[in-house]
C-alpha cells in the first residue's frame, strides 16, 4: 500500500492541468511575436528563406543530401507529381579522424566524393551527359534546369542562415570539432569540392529538418491547402510554419521572394520558456537541467522530446528505490513476490547509470496491457538487469512512465495549437471546410502507443481550439522529411532562379565560365566542361 499511495504522489507532480495548458498557449503566443520582432528571445522565430510550400503537383527529379550527425545520406528524389515519389539514397558513416580534420575542405571533399559515386551508380546517364552538356545563352531555364541537379542539404548543426542556399557555421556539435569551418558558409564550402569534381550539381537550398517535415507533408497531404506546420517529436523537438511576412518585424538579410507574402519560420520551440514562467519543474526536471550539458536552456525540450523522458523517469525510479519507505523493486519477503522469487537490481542497472534508461521501455509499458504485466516485466529484466520484478512494481513503473509521457503529449499540443491559432486559419471562412494539416516525424508521435492520441485529447480543451477546432486539425506522419524536404525547397530554391534577370544569368553564366575551367569550342558554339 505504501507504494501504491507514493506512486499516485509522484503521479500527481507530473500532472499539467487545462488551466495550466491555457496559460502556457497564450504565453507560447507571446513569445512567437516576441521573436518575430528581435533576436535574441527565447523563441528564435528564424526566418528560413523559404517563402512557400508545395502543393502536391511539382515534378523533377532532384537530390537531397543529409549530414545529422556520424552518417551522411545521398537521395535522389523523382516528384511525380500527384502527390507521390519514389526515392533512391545511400548511406555511409562518417570517419571519425574527418569529424575532427585540421580543415573544412576534407571533410566536405569526403562529402562530395560520395555525391559522385551516387551519381555514377544512380544517374550515369545524366552524369556522363552533364560532361558535353550543350551550354546554350539563349536558354538559360533549359540549360539550368534540365542539365544540373539541385540540391537540398539538410545540416543539422547550428548555422546563422542568410538566404535560402546561404548559412555560415556558428558551431559544432554531435562529436564534430573542426575550428576551420566556424563562420563560413557550409553551402559554399560544399559547392567548391562539387565544383573541383565537376559534377552537375548545385547546392540550392540549406534545411532545417522540421522546414523538410513541413514541405514533404505539403507535398503529400491530401487537399487544397498545405500544411501549416512542421514538427519533430522524437530525440529533440522543433517547429517550423507558415508565417505572414507582414508580421516578421525583425531584420531580414538576404534575398527572398517577396511575392507570396509568406515565411517559413524556423521556431526554434526547444527553448520555449526557458524562464519556467509556465512549464512545469518536477525535482526530477531539476536535477535533470543541472547535470545536462547545456543548463538553463532547452527547457521546453528536456521535457518532451525522447531524449530526456527515460532520464526524468530514471530518476523518479532512483528515488522510489532509495526510499525506506517503500519497498520498490525489492522483496522484504521473497513470498510477496507473485512470481515466487526475490527481486534484486543487479549493480550494473541502468538505473543506477545517469542516462542509463531507454526512453523506448516507455512504449513497453504503455503498450502492455496484459493480466500481470508480464511482457514489462521481462523487459524489465532484459534491458535494466531488475530481476525477477514484482507486479507491483511493473504497476508503479507503468503509473509514473505514463505519467511523464502524458505531459509531454499535452506540452506538445500546447506547441501545436499555438501555431495553428497563430495562422489564423481555424477562424479563416474561405477555409471553413478544410482540414488544417499539421505534418509530424519522431519516434514518439511514430512508436510511443497514444501519443497522438493524447495531444488530440488536449487541443480539445485549449481555448480558440476547443472540440470543433481539434477535429479539423489533421496530425500526419511526414515520412523522411530530410529527403524528401529538402527536395522540394530545391525544387523552391530553382523557381526562385527562373525569376532571374536575363543580364543576371549571362553574369552568372560567365562567372561559372571562370570557376568551371570552361573551354568554347569554335566550329560548333558549343561549350564544353573539361575535367
Amino acid at each position: 500500500m505504501a507504494l501504491e499511495a507514493e506512486t499516485k504522489a509522484i503521479v500527481a507532480k507530473f500532472d499539467y492541468t487545462d488551466d495550466d495548458v491555457n496559460k502556457a498557449v497564450d504565453e507560447f503566443l507571446r513569445q512567437m511575436a516576441e521573436g518575430l520582432g528581435k533576436d535574441g528571445t527565447s523563441l528564435s522565430q528564424i526566418p528560413t528563406y523559404v517563402t512557400g510550400v508545395p502543393n502536391g503537383t511539382e515534378k523533377g527529379l532532384y537530390m537531397a543530401v543529409d549530414l545529422g550527425g556520424t552518417n551522411f545520406r545521398v537521395c535522389s528524389i523523382q516528384l511525380n507529381g500527384d502527390s507521390t515519389f519514389n526515392l533512391t539514397y545511400t548511406k555511409v558513416a562518417i570517419p571519425k579522424k574527418l569529424m575532427v580534420a585540421k580543415t573544412a575542405e576534407e571533410l566536405f571533399a569526403f562529402l562530395a566524393k560520395q555525391i559522385e559515386l551516387f551519381l555514377k551508380t544512380n544517374h550515369e546517364e545524366q552524369f556522363v551527359a552533364h560532361i558535353r552538356r550543350r551550354m546554350t545563352v539563349s536558354s538559360p531555364d533549359g540549360f539550368r534546369d534540365e542539365n544540373v541537379f539541385r540540391l537540398g542539404f539538410t545540416f543539422s548543426f547550428p548555422v546563422q542562415q542568410i538566404g535560402i542556399n546561404k548559412g555560415n557555421l556558428i558551431r559544432w556539435t554531435k562529436g564534430f570539432d573542426i575550428p576551420d569551418a566556424i563562420g563560413k558558409d557550409v553551402c559554399a564550402l560544399l559547392q567548391i569540392e562539387i565544383d573541383k569534381l565537376h559534377l552537375p550539381v548545385k547546392v540550392a537550398a540549406l534545411v532545417n529538418d522540421t522546414v523538410g517535415t513541413l514541405m514533404a507533408r505539403s507535398y503529400t497531404a491530401p487537399g487544397k491547402t498545405g500544411a501549416v506546420l512542421g514538427a519533430i517529436f522524437g530525440t529533440g523537438t522543433n517547429g517550423a510554419y507558415v508565417e505572414k511576412l507582414a508580421n516578421l518585424k525583425k531584420p531580414l538579410l538576404g534575398e527572398y521572394d517577396k511575392s507570396t507574402g509568406d515565411m517559413v519560420i524556423n521556431t526554434e520551440w526547444g527553448s520555449f520558456d526557458n524562464q519556467l514562467s509556465v512549464l512545469p519543474n518536477t525535482p526530477w526536471d531539476m536535477a535533470l537541467d543541472k547535470t545536462s550539458v547545456n543548463p538553463g536552456i532547452q527547457m521546453y525540450e528536456k521535457r518532451v522530446s525522447g531524449m530526456f523522458l527515460g532520464e526524468i523517469l530514471r530518476l523518479v525510479l532512483l528515488d522510489l528505490v532509495k526510499n525506506p519507505a517503500v519497498s520498490f523493486f525489492r522483496d522484504d519477503n521473497s513470498n510477496s513476490n507473485d512470481w515466487k522469487s526475490t527481486t534484486t537490481i543487479a549493480q550494473n542497472s541502468g538505473i543506477y547509470t545517469p542516462w542509463g534508461l531507454d526512453t523506448a521501455i516507455m512504449s513497453v509499458a504503455a503498450s502492455d496491457n496484459t493480466p500481470e504485466l508480464s511482457v514489462l516485466r521481462q523487459e524489465l529484466e532484459s534491458t535494466l538487469n531488475i530481476y525477477s520484478p514484482a507486479y507491483d512494481d511493473a504497476q508503479a513503473f507503468k503509473a509514473i512512465a505514463g505519467a511523464v509521457a502524458h505531459r509531454a503529449a499535452r506540452l506538445a499540443a500546447v506547441a501545436i495549437a499555438a501555431i495553428v491559432l497563430q495562422t489564423g486559419k481555424l477562424t479563416d471562412p474561405a477555409l471553413a471546410d478544410e482540414p488544417i494539416d499539421v505534418g509530424v516525424d519522431g519516434s514518439l508521435v511514430e512508436h510511443y502507443p497514444y501519443f497522438r492520441d493524447m495531444i488530440y485529447e488536449t487541443l480539445r480543451i485549449i481555448k480558440g481550439v476547443g472540440e470543433e477546432g481539434a477535429k479539423r486539425i489533421r496530425i500526419g506522419i511526414a515520412k523522411d522529411g530530410s529527403g524528401v524536404g529538402a527536395a522540394l525547397i530545391a525544387l523552391v530554391a530553382a523557381n526562385m532562379e527562373k525569376n532571374t534577370t536575363p543580364a543576371d544569368y549571362l553574369a552568372e553564366l560567365r562567372s561559372q565560365a571562370i570557376n568551371h575551367h570552361l573551354t568554347t569550342v569554335p566550329e560548333d558554339g558549343e561549350t564544353v566542361a573539361t575535367d
